[in-house]
Parts: structure tokens; sequence; C-alpha cells
């Protein structure tokens, strides 16, 4: 069931409310940049995202393809949300899960992940290793 929650990065300049439902999945990818920084993300349409606060505070990265716009926080350096489209052009946001607040430990154990090789840009594919992700 889709829940409203609450999301922060680690000083509290960003914060946000996410719609999602955890149970619907979550995922992680192997790309060079997930890899780093042990990302657990979660998609959702932009329209069930709602930044509340720290606009000034992000800052945007990108690489690649430049295709996503990777939002990090300017005075604790943790990246709390993604923006960008789906393949059919919707705009979405990846929301950190590991960045939503006062999620009780058994909800976040429950919630199923998938794996993108996105190392070898093939999103259909998951990665032979996974454990250390």
């Amino acid at each position: 069931m889709k829940k409203t929650y609450q999301g922060s990065c680690h000083c509290g300049a960003v914060r946000y409310e996410a719609a999602l439902d955890l149970a619907q999945g979550t995922f992680k990818c192997n790309c060079t940049s997930c890899f780093k920084t042990r990302a657990w993300m979660a998609f959702i349409p932009a329209a069930d995202f709602h930044l509340l606060s720290g606009e000034k505070s992000l800052r945007e990265y990108q690489f690649g393809k430049k295709r996503l716009h990777h939002m990090f926080c300017t005075a604790c350096g943790v990246r709390p949300f993604t923006r960008g489209t789906d393949p059919k052009g919707a705009d979405i946001v990846a929301v950190r899960v590991n960045c939503l607040d006062g999620v009780p430990a058994e909800e976040f154990a429950s919630a199923p992940v998938r794996y993108f090789d996105m190392l070898h840009d093939d999103p259909k594919a998951t990665p032979a290793e996974t454990r250390h992700l």
C-alpha cells in the first residue's frame, strides 16, 4: 500500500516527502556511482515527490549519458534523491530508501530488492554477484 514517507539528508537541510509502496520493490545497481555510494532506491512518479526544504542546499551531479540528475546536499554531501525520466519520457524520482526517516527496520528488511547490471549498461540483467551491493 502506498504510504507517504518523510526523508532527509544527514544534516536535515534537505527534507522531502514521497508517496511510495516499499512492498512494490526497491532497487540497487552496480554502476560505479551507485556502487561507491551504496545506493538503495525506489522509483516513483515525480508527482509523488515533494521537496519540503533545502532547494538552495542542493547541487546536481551528472555522469555518463547525463540523463539523471543526482542531487546532493552541499552541507553534508548526502544524495537523498535523483531526478530523471523513465524510458517512456515520464518524469520520475529515484528516492534513496536509506534516506527515509523513521521507517522501522522490519519494513526496510521486508522491502523486495531488484538488481540492475548498469555497470554493463544492461538494465534487464541482474549482476552475477549482488551480495556486495
